[in-house]
């Protein structure tokens, strides 16, 4: 099994590099493994280490962190294909076996700059290639033999490119049957990019060994066929004064060599470069001739193979996009209960309860539930309790018949009817009136119910997942909430984390939201500054997660520089307490300074009573006692009286 990161974005683009078992460092700095000259990277920003046969990725507390899949991670297990976001470069992941290895990775191209074009130089366009030409090939002045051979060839290559869909098996099956026709020692297929200046796939073989490295191709070479459009062939390398300081050349021994263009509608797609060494079997005109008709036949084949494998990839990285709207981000202690609870409830039927406070994520955990359970394939339902009135909850739950109330003017199906074989998330139960209580508990019990103006049961196949954020077991005790229903429902349940209760996610979460948000309002913007994440940790999230994200939006779409900064955030953040050292923009300082002032005066005046105080200031009680938390004047106040 071998592992390899592609370059699929960013200043490294094309390139592929090999993991082995030690580590892979990432960063700017020049020590690294892998060095990035990419600003939004930090000098040392992550790493890449082989754990018991896994690669993980850790994140080396990076100024605008590490992401995979879209997502913030400090340590993450890599799978297949996971897409690996480091500033402005973005990565693939792949875990291959031996065998499908392909052989364009590791050391990119390089192009010998010497002159090697001598005066034994042809130059062949598609359209004079005999080949192309039937009169032509009738009169040729070759054996019989051999132009039985090439068109063989040429035939064999047109019926096997055909049937092949990966590219670098295409590009094998090519090169093989090249070398049984062009007395070539080494050969490659050079394939270009948005750039055609830049060679972003490189498939190098050896007539010994195969499938090889990249390996020094004549700079001059390339560049005339690319001008011409043109096939060149250059025979007598050796004749070339030049080339005695010319060591990549000297090392192969080249004696002759042959690029012809792979053009496509017009457009230069790349090349196909051959080499020999070999004076007894020089590559000619002849040869000239058959490779620029291989080229013609070979360049729309390889053209779309390429353009498969970047829809294959384009629909993978879609697939990932849409996952994230629904995966939850963080790898703390409280969290990791969370995706325990997840793992081995989703494979079951049972029931589930999800409780805690708004803004948790208590729909993300019932979509992960549901997405990891047979039922994935099944509708996902989410209803919310609260957001309509009885009646109208009763028929958007069971549907109804036509006529049973003004306005029915035909059957519908119910949520409950439309979610059969699948999950249906009933949001805020606490908050389902009596009457419809009884009506669930039937569904729970018989998985039937009838419609509204109905007489005749439905029968479904559904899982209950239920989420509230009030505290049910209160409920019951208060006789608004049934007991046996209570019971039913309770079956599993988990209490998700307040975001105060997680402060280490807080970092992850921000810098998610904000490259969410950078997305979505087209601004550019490379992270959460320093500053920013420490008042954002710091704050206790009354709102939790939703809060959260509200606020980074907000930072991003107000701010105007490439990192949010404290004085975008809410007000309501920078009155918190910041540890020493955290400094803001001087006019929230002022306007922070001038809030505890008037507060104190306030409290001053009323003798120490809040409620007071809070009349004097004309703000609710609540709002008092909350600023008075958050800037940490309790203490001050104590004391001051």
């Amino acid at each position: 099994m071998t592992h390899r990161l592609v370059a699929r974005d960013g200043p490294l683009k094309g390139a592929v590099f090999s993991l082995d078992d030690a580590e892979f460092s990432v960063g700017r700095n020049p020590s690294n493994r892998l060095s990035v000259s990419d600003p939004s990277l930090s000098r040392q920003h992550c790493v890449i280490v082989s754990r018991d046969g896994h690669y993980q990725i850790r994140d080396l507390e990076s100024r605008n962190g590490s992401f995979v899949n879209g997502v913030p991670v400090r340590e993450r297990t890599l799978a297949d294909g996971d897409e690996i976001q480091i500033g402005n470069s973005l990565f693939l992941f792949l875990a291959e076996d031996e065998e499908s290895t392909p052989t364009s990775i590791g050391s990119p191209l390089r192009l010998d700059e010497r002159s090697v074009l001598t005066g034994a130089t042809v130059v062949l366009r598609s359209e004079d290639s005999r080949y192309f030409q039937p009169d032509k090939i009738a009169t040729a002045p070759l054996p019989a033999l051999r132009v039985g051979r090439d068109l063989k060839a040429l035939l064999k290559i047109s019926t096997a490119i055909n049937s092949v869909k990966k590219l670098e098996v295409l590009e094998r099956q090519l090169m093989e049957c090249i070398f049984e026709v062009v007395p070539a020692a080494h050969g490659a297929i050079l394939l270009t990019g948005d750039n055609p200046d830049d060679f972003t796939s490189v498939f190098s073989w050896d007539r010994k060994q195969g499938a090889v490295a990249p390996f020094p191709v004549s700079g001059t070479l390339v560049r005339k066929v690319f001008q011409e459009k043109a096939g060149v062939l250059s025979t007598d390398v050796l004749e070339d004064s030049t080339l005695g300081q010319s060591t990549s050349l000297s090392l192969t021994d080249t004696r002759s060599l042959l690029a012809v263009p792979l053009t496509v509608f017009g457009r230069f797609l790349g090349l196909i470069y051959l080499d020999t060494g070999d004076p007894t079997a020089k590559l000619d005109k002849d040869h000239l001739e058959l490779m620029t008709a291989v080229a013609a036949i070979s360049a729309v084949a390889l053209e779309n193979a390429r353009e498969v494998e970047r829809l294959e990839d384009e629909n993978q990285r879609l697939k990932a996009e849409i996952n994230i709207e629904h995966n939850m981000v963080g790898e703390s202690a409280p969290m990791r209960t969370v995706y325990r609870f997840v793992s081995r409830v989703a494979p079951s039927e049972a029931t589930a309860l999800i409780t805690g406070e708004s803004g948790t994520g208590k729909e993300l955990v019932a979509r992960a539930i549901h997405r990891n359970s047979p039922r994935a394939t099944k509708p996902f339902i989410a209803i919310n309790c609260a957001a309509l009135t009885e009646t109208l909850l009763e028929s958007e739950l069971f549907g109804h018949e036509r006529g049973a109330f003004t306005g029915a003017v035909a059957q519908k199906k119910g949520k409950l009817e439309v979610a059969d074989g699948g999950t249906v998330f009933l949001d805020e139960m606490g908050e389902l009136a009596p009457s419809l209580q009884a009506k669930l508990l039937r569904v729970l019990q018989e998985r039937e119910f009838e419609r509204v103006g109905g007489t005749r049961p439905v029968r479904i196949d559904v899982r209950v997942i239920a989420a509230t954020n009030r505290d049910l077991v209160e409920s019951v005790r208060a006789g608004i909430f049934r007991q046996d229903l209570y019971y039913r429902l309770n079956v599993v349940s988990i209490e998700m984390p307040a975001l105060r209760d997680r402060r280490e996610d807080i970092p992850l979460l921000a810098a998610y939201f904000a490259s969410r948000a950078a997305e979505k309002s087209k601004r550019h913007v490379r992270g959460v500054s320093p500053e920013a994440r420490v008042c954002l940790t710091n704050y206790d999230w009354p709102g939790n997660v939703r809060e959260l994200e509200n606020a980074i939006e907000r930072a991003v779409v107000l701010g105007s520089s490439e990192f949010v900064l404290p004085e975008d955030l809410p007000e309501a953040v920078l009155e918190t307490e910041r540890p020493a050292g955290v400094s803001i923009a001087r006019y929230h300082e002022a306007v922070a300074d001038a809030k505890k002032q008037v507060i104190m005066r306030a409290v001053d005046q009323a003798g120490g009573n809040y409620t007071e105080a809070a009349k004097l200031l004309g703000v609710h009680p609540n709002y008092l006692h909350r600023l008075i938390r958050n800037m940490n004047l309790k203490s001050v106040l104590k004391s001051a009286g």
